[in-house]
């Protein structure tokens, strides 16, 4: 399928423009770059969901997606296909497409499953990891620190956090564990924007990481391990306690 221009609801640049302008979320616009139309806008709308722009619950309007992005509706299907694929959007018969709203059930087991993954990753990165990437961890603990001393960044967090782990995969040098761990990626970035917003977590969860990276350093890969399985099941207890008293988000239907 070929790649079809950015334009408005109209077929025309201003009509692009209009949308964009429209009141609510407002993405990024997209420019002529070498990417293809596609992947820009997927890019876009994820990190409207993973930056909680777009909340849980929310409606994905195809007709306002199209105006504020400037692309066809064969483009905005596409892309709410991948994102469905990735966990994000899930699509309820009747109401359309909307962000996905976790079940507690559903979250409790995306922690479970990340400890063992996550144990793992210490573990690899521990035996795998060359000196530079052992430093590169400990310089993204120290930038994590440093967004600590502002804890209503919860945003700044996440996407540390976001470059912590990336760096333990790439030390893990494990293409199956990588993989996997990348699926769930999405998923987990919800929940920990949940935990991480109840006071005093932020703190808690920076003590957790040092512990792992203390260990690293030390090359003691199942106090890694351990550190790691300790991270997680704080933020679970936390999260999911949070995410019981909450609730439920507003029907997306109406």
């Amino acid at each position: 399928m070929s790649v079809d221009e950015p334009r408005g609801a109209d077929g025309s640049a201003q009509g692009a423009s209009r949308g964009a302008a429209a009141g609510g979320w407002r993405p990024t616009a997209i420019g002529r770059v070498s990417a293809p139309l596609r992947k820009q806008v997927l890019d876009i709308v994820r990190r409207e969901i993973l930056d909680f722009r777009l909340r849980p619950g929310e409606r994905l309007i195809e007709r306002e997606l199209m105006e504020r992005l400037g692309v066809s509706r064969a483009t905005v299907r596409e892309v709410v296909v991948r994102l469905e694929s990735e966990g994000l959007v899930t699509t309820v018969p009747q109401r359309g497409a909307i962000v996905t709203v976790l079940t507690v059930a559903e979250a409790a087991d995306i922690y479970e499953l990340r400890v063992v993954l996550e144990m793992l990753a210490a573990r690899r990165f521990v035996e795998r990891a060359t000196d530079e990437q052992v430093r590169r961890l400990r310089q993204v603990y120290d930038d994590l620190a440093a967004l600590s001393v502002a804890p209503d960044d919860t945003l700044g967090m996440l996407r540390a956090k976001d470059a912590f782990y990336a760096i333990l995969l790439e030390g893990a040098a494990s293409p199956v564990l990588t993989w996997t761990l990348t699926g769930l990626q999405s998923r987990v970035r919800l929940l920990r924007g949940a935990s991480l917003s109840v006071p005093g977590r932020a703190a808690s969860s920076l003590e957790e990481i040092h512990a792992i990276v203390r260990s690293v350093e030390a090359r003691d890969a199942e106090a890694a391990a351990e550190a790691s399985a300790t991270h997680i099941r704080n933020a679970a207890r936390i999260g999911l306690a949070r995410m019981s008293e909450e609730p439920p988000p507003a029907d997306p239907s109406r």
